[in-house]
């Protein structure tokens, strides 16, 4: 099989690897990822014009094509991409709307009664966003209702110290962007559940969770994803089975309901949610692979990618996708400065130092395999797989020795006394 991807960060070097186990590749990258280039038959740069991304297609005969980014997906690609007979196992630009319009998915989660709502109203003008804050005492999350990179969303308590930087934050947006999502705070642990589907069947992948703040023992602002845990057993060590269940089940509820209404999705989705003292929260929901929970399934995904893509593309999605029994932990290196003001760098690699329990997959960089240059978002996404997740983390930390360069990353993911700050008596 000929197969097109789109998108060149480190899940998308994720999702290279497992397509040139079995098939060949052709890539429409965004930056000169080395890892996607040389993993590539044919490659081409992106540049917004989906008539050179279809001759391209046509030109290699591509039987399957997979579109990443959501900032992608948010455009007319895949939609162009089908109408020019090119098979597409992703979302159109309309179903991508359950992550590209937060008002569009609390709109469906209200009209089609899914549990896990959280109290919402969006709001368009200063006035009313005022007399708001003077109705309500208690603490919000300020959500832009489009695309942030994982970067937009500031709570009350955490980000913002009091309503007066609230209103601030939420007048920005609503300059900005015309209007701003508010949702009441929920506390409690997050954690994603990714799956496919072909808009009928809906095959779940492992259980992860994203470390998004900056700083060890989660403090400083939001990044796009420092690093994520998975365990051996699909869920995770804090989580009861029934919250993992009660989760899927909103996310299935999710999936027939977009096709109820006319607007059916098929690609790779997942929730991020909360386990709260009441219940299961949707904090959002997204219309592709995460970044970085995205990683560490595809390491441990053993069926092959390229036949899930086909079946979810004609509509025949099988429960019948295998997945290793092991847990894993990722740590994201990142230059200096990153989510504050990062400064590009230059990073020296040893050469074959990975192995059947440790793996380096190249994100928002260029250069060569061995002598990465930096931009100013996150570099390379180093994974430990293990039968425990302590042993995981011990995994990475112990290759680091053979990464020489200035950067960033967190330590604290995964350890032992992090994974027991989690776990309630």
């Amino acid at each position: 099989m000929n197969v097109l991807l789109v998108g060149s960060g480190g899940r998308e070097d994720a999702i290279a690897r497992k397509v040139r186990e079995t098939d060949n590749l052709y890539s429409v990258v965004t930056n000169e990822n080395p890892s996607i280039i040389g993993l590539s038959r044919d490659v081409i740069k992106y540049k917004k014009n989906s008539q050179e991304i279809i001759d391209f297609a046509k030109k290699n005969k591509i039987d399957i094509a997979f579109v990443s980014p959501d900032d992608i997906l948010n455009t007319d690609l895949v939609d162009k991409l089908s109408e020019n007979h090119i098979p597409v196992a992703s979302p159109g630009k309309k179903a991508a709307m359950i992550e590209t319009s937060k008002e569009y998915m609390r709109n469906l989660m209200r009209k089609y009664r899914i549990k896990g709502d959280i109290e919402n109203t969006i709001l368009s003008d200063k006035e009313t966003l005022k007399k708001f804050f003077d109705n309500n005492d208690s603490e919000y999350a300020v959500k832009p209702i489009g695309l942030t990179g994982g970067k937009g969303v500031r709570v009350m308590g955490l980000q913002l110290s009091n309503v007066a930087e609230a209103i601030n934050y939420a007048s920005e947006i609503i300059d900005r962007d015309g209007k701003v999502l508010m949702e009441k705070r929920e506390i409690g642990e997050e954690f994603s559940i990714q799956a496919f589907t072909d808009s009928k069947t809906v095959v779940f992948m492992p259980v992860v969770q994203d470390y998004k703040r900056l700083y060890e023992d989660d403090l400083g602002p939001n990044t796009g994803g420092m690093g994520s845990i998975s365990d051996k057993n699909f869920i995770l060590p804090f989580l009861s089975i029934d919250v993992v269940n009660e989760a899927r089940e909103i996310l299935k509820h999710i999936v027939k309901s977009m096709r109820e209404e006319g607007n059916p999705f098929r690609g790779v989705i997942y929730g991020q949610f909360m386990n709260t003292d009441h219940g299961v929260r949707v904090i959002e929901i997204n219309a592709r692979f995460a970044d970085p929970e995205g990683i560490n399934v595809l390491t441990l995904l053993k069926s092959n990618i390229v036949d899930i893509f086909l079946d979810i593309y004609s509509g025949t999605l099988k429960n019948n996708i295998k997945f290793m029994n092991k847990a894993t932990v990722l740590k994201y290196i990142v230059p200096p400065g990153y989510g504050i003001k990062p400064r590009e760098t230059e990073l020296l690699i040893k050469d074959r130092i990975e192995t059947d329990n440790f793996k380096i997959y190249y994100s928002s960089v260029s250069g060569t395999l061995n002598k990465v240059i930096t931009t100013k978002s996150r570099a390379l996404a180093l994974i430990g797989i293990g039968d425990t997740i302590y042993e995981a983390s011990d995994i990475v930390e112990d290759n680091l020795k053979y990464i020489n360069g200035d950067y960033y990353i967190r330590h604290d993911i995964g350890t032992e006394a992090m994974m027991k700050g989690k776990i309630k008596d």
